[in-house]
């Protein structure tokens, strides 16, 4: 049992550090480090909130990558530092997450 426990652990920090985005858990804030790892969060929740990067951010939905983006919040009004798409399996949508300047 020992053996299966440190296996795991030493599986769990092998994914972690081979990551090329960091997320940080907290006891009741997630702060992501990317745009796209943000999408990436929102589209496997399900569930849609802003990340604490302390920027303008906009979030969208649509049928379509594009869509997605041109109905984030402020798209067009804003000067684009960032942005991610991803494809959400529970909403059947695309998710797109702007961060402005």
């Amino acid at each position: 049992m020992r053996n299966a426990v440190a296996a795991l652990i030493v599986l769990v920090l092998s994914s972690v550090a081979s990551a090329d985005t960091v997320v940080v858990h907290r006891p009741s804030t997630v702060v992501i480090t990317s745009a796209q790892a943000h999408a990436e969060t929102l589209a496997n929740s399900g569930s849609f909130h802003h990340s604490s990067c302390n920027q303008y951010e906009g979030i969208g939905t649509g049928s379509t990558p594009e869509q997605a983006r041109r109905n984030c919040c402020l798209f067009g009004r804003r000067k684009i530092v960032e942005e991610g798409v991803a494809w959400s399996p529970i909403r059947r949508r695309w998710i797109a997450v702007i961060r402005y300047q």
